[in-house]
């Protein structure tokens, strides 16, 4: 027999599953969750049409699927041995055989025409207000400002909550970084990206971007926070031993506070901040 716990996660499960209008992460944070289902809260207007998009097609997939187990339930009642003693002989129907390969197609273009436009939308960078530069290293980010300075700082995973004591931001295991990306909230932010070794990738699920970077190569992606948070990302390549251990930490400010942080990154990151974070590469 199940018990009363076993019956709510199941419940829970399913609501999580079917509504749209789910309960999401609280204070502004965009990371995942212990029994978390479905996609990550949107932050971006990019990541909300794709939550839309994905449950559509969630309600889409259910139709078909109870239309195909009613089709196999009649077809259990009603053409079995006991039923039909005598087996029917037909073979061809012109109306069924155009019908199950019609509508399909027409399931599939209905499908098809949103995606396209999401996928152009996310693909197509708008004007950009800004540029962040990320180059994947094996294994931490290292970020480049060109419109702000033109400093340069690493990304390392935080290893321990102690380490981050005295600043004001979660402590997330395995995600947080001991630098971050500060960007303007309501902002399009292009983000231009490549490596210096091996294939990587710069993903952020909560602002819907996901893009390679490849060595030799300068890819780019867009995106805009809707609203002030933070938001957390992984490698998403295979890129070697420690490929999970290089996360991504953004964080959306106001453009007071942005300004206020540009002007902070300029004095603390350069070259001696640099040749700090050198130093963790030869331990």
């Amino acid at each position: 027999m199940c018990s009363f716990q076993t019956l709510k996660i199941i419940l829970s499960s399913f609501l999580t599953i079917f509504l749209s209008n789910q309960a999401f992460s609280q204070d502004n944070v965009g990371a995942a969750h212990p029994w978390g289902l479905n996609l990550r809260e949107a932050f971006s207007p990019v990541m909300a049409e794709m939550v839309s998009f994905h449950n559509a097609l969630i309600w889409l997939i259910v139709i078909i699927s109870l239309f195909v187990l009613a089709l196999l339930a009649i077809i259990v009642v009603r053409f079995n041995a006991k039923s039909n003693p005598k087996a029917s002989k037909t073979t061809h129907n012109t109306f069924i055989e155009i019908a199950w390969t019609v509508i399909p197609v027409l399931i599939l273009v209905i499908m098809a025409v949103p995606s396209f436009k999401l996928l152009y939308k996310s693909d197509v960078t708008p004007e950009a207000h800004m540029t962040v530069k990320a180059i994947g290293h094996q294994w931490y980010w290292s970020y480049e400002y060109p419109d702000h300075g033109n400093f340069t700082y690493d990304a390392w995973l935080v290893q321990d909550k102690e380490d981050i004591d005295g600043e004001d931001r979660p402590y997330t295991r395995l995600l947080t970084t001991d630098t971050r990306v500060v960007v303007p909230v309501g902002k399009v932010i292009r983000v231009q990206m490549t490596s210096t070794d091996v294939l990587h990738s710069w993903a952020v699920p909560s602002l819907g971007v996901k893009k390679d970077a490849v060595p030799g190569r300068l890819n780019e992606l867009w995106f805009e926070a809707d609203r002030e948070g933070i938001f957390y990302g992984q490698c998403s390549e295979l890129c070697g031993t420690n490929h999970g251990y290089m996360p991504i930490e953004v964080h959306a400010v106001s453009e007071e506070e942005f300004l206020l942080w540009v002007e902070e990154a300029k004095e603390n990151y350069d070259m001696v901040g640099n040749n700090l974070n050198l130093a963790k590469i030869k331990e």
